[in-house]
């Protein structure tokens, strides 16, 4: 259970406890967060509510342990990073529990998250390794004009403090991506979990602590965001910050300052269907990547393009998929649990409301009770219903029937998201040419959008984010170059 036997030390009472000096702390503040389950609606969980002195005093610990820790070798990083995956799978079930309660994430779903963020910190370390234990050297002579009396040395260096922002979908897998890069490459890192997430997120950190970190290099604080947030995201001692979520990270790109952002948004994924698509593929990975955790994921589908003449049959194929998904609590592996929060059910109503009214078709009845929102798949949507253009993060699949190809891609590109995209045809050149045209990070062929396996580039265009995830492109986006010139008295040239 959350919060006993090998964790018994991160919860005081029903609060838990902040992860700050290499120990387990209580807030001066005195106060605490709640963190309501989204199934019952009630308190499940209490977080600490940190302070901005503590926030300060973390900062400058993280600061003075990074300089240690850039001096650990490579090997040893790896290793420790290797122990704390171990130990993180092998206490899945309790992490697990806590994104049931927290999140409402299927107890199977719940479970493979936890695995998967073991195995993205293994994979990491290994190519961490790699990468950062190879530098590079230019001779002058390759420039026109010179000889050869120069030699560069490069290397990527740690940027320093590392400020890891999750969102509550994926409050662990997406935490240990930015956590394992960061301490690969030589940095210290300061997590701000996600309200709702995070109880699991400190269970996660409680992992790494066990593996034998340097004390000070990984801290964990828990607040509210309207007290520590801007303060956290604007803070002198932040040399990075990686943000997952929603527009908020606009907010912060705004107000960060001169340091590098690695930034996630959000997305309105389209998927275009071709009058030549495998009807029974697109079906289901409409069903598959349009419902899966509710639809509460950034690469969820949200919307369907699809060719008129094919229209029909594809919505039947979708609807009888959508009729076989199960409702319920996460506790029973339900299809549809409920959403995350009573506000985000609210949100989603009310797209609902505004396609009813402007005519859309209901494949279903529209049915809640309280975070639980039923499997909807609304058929002749148009573009002027909020639903066309507004991310529900819900179970709510929009179709819009198109005439041409072309007036799908220009739907796709008329968003300000860009996260993924995915098309749906037998013709490999069509689907080539309609991915090049597509203004999104990532164009899936023949599948619904994804994000992973972990190791692949994810990134979004336009309002879907700033620079590039995957593990070897956040390693590289957490380090910078340093060059060392030698200059030699004469022109030098090896010879065999």
């Amino acid at each position: 259970m959350a919060g006993t036997g090998t964790f018994g030390e991160i919860i005081d009472g029903d609060v838990f406890k902040y992860y700050a000096q290499g120990h387990w702390n209580k807030s001066s503040s005195g106060k605490s967060v709640p963190i309501i389950n989204p199934s019952t609606r009630k308190t499940q969980f209490k977080v600490q509510a940190c302070t901005q002195e503590e926030v300060n005093r973390v900062m400058e610990s993280a600061k003075t342990a990074q300089k240690s820790w850039a001096k650990t070798p490579l090997w040893k990083r790896a290793e420790l990073l290797h122990k704390a995956a171990a130990i993180l799978k092998e206490h899945k079930a309790p992490i697990a529990e806590c994104l049931v309660k927290e999140i409402a994430k299927p107890a199977k779903d719940a479970v493979s998250e936890v695995v998967r963020s073991g195995d993205l910190i293994s994979y990491c370390a290994e190519e961490g390794v790699r990468i950062l234990g190879e530098g590079k050297l230019l001779v002058s002579d390759s420039f026109p004009g010179n000889d050869r009396t120069k030699c560069c040395l490069s290397s990527k260096i740690p940027l320093g403090v590392v400020l890891a922002i999750p969102p509550f979908n994926y409050p662990v897998n997406l935490a240990v991506s930015k956590i394992a890069p960061a301490l690969i490459a030589g940095n210290s890192i300061v997590l701000k979990p996600p309200t709702q997430g995070a109880v699991a997120a400190l269970h996660m950190v409680h992992c790494f602590h066990l593996a034998g970190f340097p004390k000070d290099l990984i801290s964990c604080v828990t607040g509210k965001g309207s007290e520590i947030g801007d303060f956290l995201t604007m803070h002198s001692g932040v040399n990075c910050i990686s943000f997952t979520g929603g527009d908020t990270g606009i907010a912060i790109s705004k107000k960060a300052g001169m340091i590098p952002l690695q930034m996630e948004l959000g997305g309105k994924d389209a998927c275009i269907v071709l009058e030549d698509a495998d009807l029974d593929l697109a079906a289901a990975n409409m069903v598959k990547g349009g419902f899966s955790y509710s639809g509460q994921r950034c690469t969820a589908v949200k919307v369907v393009l699809v060719i008129e003449s094919v229209a029909n049959t594809l919505v039947k194929k979708i609807n009888d998929k959508v009729a076989k998904l199960t409702v319920g609590p996460p506790e029973k592996d339900s299809d549809i649990t409920p959403v995350v929060t009573e506000s985000s059910a609210n949100f989603i109503e009310g797209l609902v409301k505004d396609a009813k009214e402007k005519g859309a078709t209901f494949c279903q009845e529209y049915k809640r009770e309280g975070n639980l929102i039923w499997p909807l798949l609304l058929d002749n949507v148009r573009p002027d219903m909020r639903i066309a253009w507004e991310e529900p993060f819900g179970p709510v699949l929009p179709v819009i029937r198109i005439k041409s190809v072309d007036e799908g891609i220009n739907h796709c590109n008329a968003s300000n998201f860009g996260l993924q995209g995915c098309v749906f045809t037998r013709d490999i050149n069509k689907a080539m040419l309609i991915s090049d045209a597509m203004e999104t990070g990532t164009v899936q062929i023949n599948s619904a959008p994804s994000r992973g396996p972990d190791h692949f580039p994810f990134q979004g265009l336009k309002d879907s984010g700033i620079g590039s995830q995957g593990i070897t492109n956040s390693i590289n986006m957490m380090t910078k170059i340093k060059t060392t010139v030698i200059n030699l008295p004469a022109a030098s040239y090896t010879m065999g």
